[in-house]
């Protein structure tokens, strides 16, 4: 069995620029603990307004900003910073727009309710990285998006990107929210979905009328293998009928031993027949 040599992650939250949280650990930790398993990785977050950029050292990368993506007919421009973690020896890119992040925090506002622009912020965040992604000219064998804020990744790369010399071979692996959010599916959900072959069609027959659910199962749908960070039932039992392989949740312990042979499994499944006809 061949191995997944080069991973990308695209994590919602990540220690220590965000508070702690199960899933700040797991894009702290993981991306580690298969780095240590020699393999090559590139690690991607918001660049939430919560964050100080002073104390975490985060500078523009210029040569990777200054496109503009369009969501729902409306230009924002990409701005692309990075950071490290020297104890890690990791390096993180952030997406970052003032129209999705400046004095923002992440999902809810300082009196908790939820920002009515998340679903065109996770939009933004996708294309964001893939974009960046193309102009590292960088090709992924896996990417292993987390959270709401990771749940287009799989769509899009399925359609819009699938002809994309950067992502034409790779698999995805989709790790869902495991907050419970109560917003509904915004009305102008067609036009935030909408790129190239991409639409609201890829929402079909998931029957969430909210947002964060809608949001999971659509990432489940469209990615190759799913993560779970914590026991969900009903979203094992949607994914397993799709016929998608599930990793259920393990210790942060256990990252290193078997998430790289999950990646390992997901991407070889059909390269035998390929390889073979």
């Amino acid at each position: 069995m061949s191995k997944a040599k080069k991973i990308l992650f695209v994590t919602q939250e990540m220690m220590p620029f965000v508070p702690e949280t199960d899933m700040a650990q797991m894009g702290r930790y993981l991306p580690q603990a298969v780095q240590e398993k020699s393999r090559e990785i590139r690690s991607f977050m918001p660049k939430w307004g919560i964050i100080n950029e002073r104390r975490n050292q985060l500078h523009e990368v210029i040569r990777l900003s200054g496109i503009n993506i369009v969501v729902d007919d409306t230009d924002h421009p990409l701005v692309i910073k990075v950071a490290s973690i020297p104890a890690a020896r990791m390096q993180i890119y952030f997406i970052d727009n003032d129209d999705y992040f400046l004095r923002r925090s992440m999902a809810l506002d300082a009196e908790g309710k939820e920002y009515d622009d998340n679903a065109e912020r996770a939009a933004f965040y996708a294309r964001g990285v893939l974009e960046t992604i193309k102009k590292l000219k960088w090709s992924p064998d896996i990417i292993h998006c987390q959270g709401w804020m990771g749940s287009f990744l799989p769509l899009y790369i399925k359609t819009a990107y699938a002809e994309e010399p950067s992502f034409r071979d790779c698999k995805v692996i989709f790790t869902p929210e495991t907050q419970t959010f109560t917003s509904p599916v915004p009305a102008n959900m067609d036009g935030i979905i909408a790129f190239r072959n991409a639409t609201i069609s890829a929402t079909r027959g998931l029957g969430e009328k909210k947002l964060v659910p809608m949001l999971n199962k659509l990432g489940i749908k469209y990615a190759d293998g799913i993560g779970f960070l914590a026991e969900n039932k009903d979203l094992t039992k949607y994914a397993e009928g799709l016929g998608k392989p599930c990793l259920q949740p393990i210790s942060t312990e256990e990252y290193g031993i078997h998430y790289p042979n999950f990646y390992d499994t997901i991407w070889n499944i059909g390269r035998v027949e390929e390889e073979e006809s």
